[in-house]
């Protein structure tokens, strides 16, 4: 690796500041608010973890382990305080074949890979590409998200140990019925009305810790039989070590793993990137990006050789610590070593906590997640960003995130490229200073969706033996605009004519020099230059 990238390297590791804006002081009460925010992701983490371990074919502690690694590596340096990551849906999803068709060893040297692709992603500064994603296409993102969470929790009103995790929750098994269904209802409904009725009380402490406290103090308190964290596995374990994956170090174990980490390494940068931005919006702030590209890599490489899944950004998780005051990274490091204790010590008590208290969390989080004023602007903004907003939320629900966001921004492309190549025409009139010349005045982009309609504008045979193509108006894009211009001017060069291109930018000057286009200077126009076209007598006049 070169210097220069080590260097990078070293520098974007650097630990920055705990907080998150330069007036946020760390103060008694502020770490009060973190702390409590993180204790109250550690709790929803462990359900989530457990959930995710199992759609992955993997032990609970894979993903439990995963959620602590990720989670506190992500906190020390992602691009973003507030941000909570750990093992997730969408990454198991893919995870399940591997481990099927090979064993967990291979799974461990998957992550290895995948974080080593997401740290060069970041050094390189590939993560600035996000800003492609268009506004529809998060919209869409968010829906289907706040969606696939709903799903994900319709698990727990299944019997425990019937359940077959599918990664959107809707698995085979038994449902609830009668009055066990009735008390998990009753007390999500409960859990939700104290996360909505806290705030307006008091926020001394985060509203989804007080609901998830009444709750399971309820539960305990009057001994109700509903189901627990402990149903779903136990979470006891000890402290994640350093594991060489046992794999055979070949060519043939690279080509089997390799696909895998690219996928998972696609699919955690994207869900890692978009939950930045949400959690910009949220907190003012904005940046980061190649920096958690580097931060999720780190983790997954760490993760992989002790014992973990890997994983990348939660949404959901990241929700409910912005929405619980936290706006340090604190709240981060604290969720991470909470959920150690748990692991170490205090597994007995958390298996304890009933799932609806959780439920009711995550269900307050679909409700604060999914962007509802995007119901109201369908009919109000242009039909192809409403059907993009459509398309990605089905497909995120359907398929996964990375595939939705990719469609999204591939039909939002084509869309903008298509109403671009519309816009291409031309204004006539005679010329001020060429005696009986004729002037195109080109209006909109000339590339390669509208090199079609450029050509089809000239009325070669009508026109004078003068004729002069200005571009000040317009912009010459790509090879595509390049080859139309070459097309028309050999059709007047074919009738005896000569055409004299004005106004070309300086990016067209370079791509007409790399395309072999000779330039010298012009006596008549001494303000531009001259690209005398290969093989016919043609006369381009740019601007320099």
């Amino acid at each position: 690796m070169p210097r220069a990238l080590l260097a990078s390297f070293a520098n974007r590791l650097a630990i920055p500041d705990l907080s998150l804006m330069p007036d946020e002081k760390l103060t008694p009460s502020r770490i009060r608010i973190e702390l409590l925010a993180g204790l109250t992701v550690a709790l929803a983490l462990v359900p989530e973890a457990v959930a995710f371990a199992f759609v992955a074919g993997v032990h609970p502690l894979v993903g439990l382990y995963a959620a602590f690694l990720v989670g506190l590596v992500t906190a020390l340096i992602g691009g973003r305080p507030g941000m909570i990551s750990g093992a997730t849906g969408a990454l198991a999803v893919v995870m399940v074949s591997l481990v099927a068709q090979h064993g967990v060893e291979y799974l461990f040297a998957t992550v290895v890979l995948m974080g080593a692709i997401q740290v060069f992603v970041g050094l390189m500064q590939w993560g600035k590409f996000i800003r492609l994603v268009p506004h529809p296409v998060m919209l869409g993102f968010v829906n289907g998200l706040a969606i696939v969470i709903f799903l994900a929790q319709l698990a727990q009103f299944k019997v425990p140990g019937t359940v077959e995790n599918t990664g959107h929750g809707m698995g085979g098994g038994e449902w609830l019925s009668g009055l066990p269904l009735a008390l998990m209802l009753g007390l999500t409904a409960l859990t939700m009305a104290i996360i909505w009725v806290m705030p307006r009380i008091t926020r001394i402490v985060p509203a989804p810790l007080a609901g998830i406290a009444v709750v399971a103090g309820l539960v305990i308190a009057f001994g109700l039989e509903v189901p627990r964290v402990g149903d779903l596995a136990s979470i006891a374990g000890g402290l994640p070590s350093f594991h060489m994956p046992v794999v055979p170090p070949t060519l043939e174990t690279f080509q089997i793993i390799l696909p895998y980490a690219v996928i998972l390494a696609a699919i955690g940068l994207i869900e890692s990137l978009l939950t930045l931005n949400l959690v910009g919006e949220m907190t003012g702030k904005r940046g980061g990006a190649s920096q958690e590209c580097l931060a999720q890599g780190a983790a997954n490489l760490l993760t992989g050789f002790f014992g973990g899944m890997g994983g990348c950004a939660m949404i959901g998780q990241s929700m409910i610590n912005v929405k619980s005051g936290a706006r340090t990274r604190v709240a981060g490091i604290a969720a991470a070593l909470f959920l150690l204790v748990f692991i170490l010590f205090a597994a007995p008590l958390i298996e304890l906590i009933p799932l609806a208290a959780l439920v009711g969390v995550m269900f307050m989080v679909v409700i604060g997640t999914f962007a509802w004023n995007s119901l109201t602007i369908l009919r109000k903004v242009p039909r192809i960003d409403a059907f993009v907003i459509l398309l990605v939320t089905v497909v995120t629900v359907m398929e996964d995130l990375a595939v939705a966001v990719v469609v999204g921004v591939i039909v939002s492309a084509l869309a903008y490229a298509w109403n671009n190549a519309k816009r291409i025409h031309a204004v006539t009139r005679e010329s001020r200073t060429a005696q009986g010349a004729k002037v195109y005045e080109i209006k909109g982009p000339l590339f390669f969706g509208s090199s079609d309609g450029f050509v089809e504008l000239f009325d070669v045979a009508g026109d004078p033996d003068t004729v002069i193509v200005d571009f000040a108006d317009s912009r010459v894009v790509d090879q595509s605009a390049l080859q139309a211009i070459e097309a028309v001017a050999a059709r007047y060069e074919a009738e005896g004519k000569q055409i004299q291109l004005r106004h070309l930018s300086r990016d067209c000057h370079k791509l007409l020099s790399r395309a072999g286009h000779l330039m010298v200077d012009s006596d008549d126009d001494p303000d531009y230059a001259l690209a005398v076209d290969y093989g016919v007598r043609t006369g381009i006049l740019g601007g320099h």
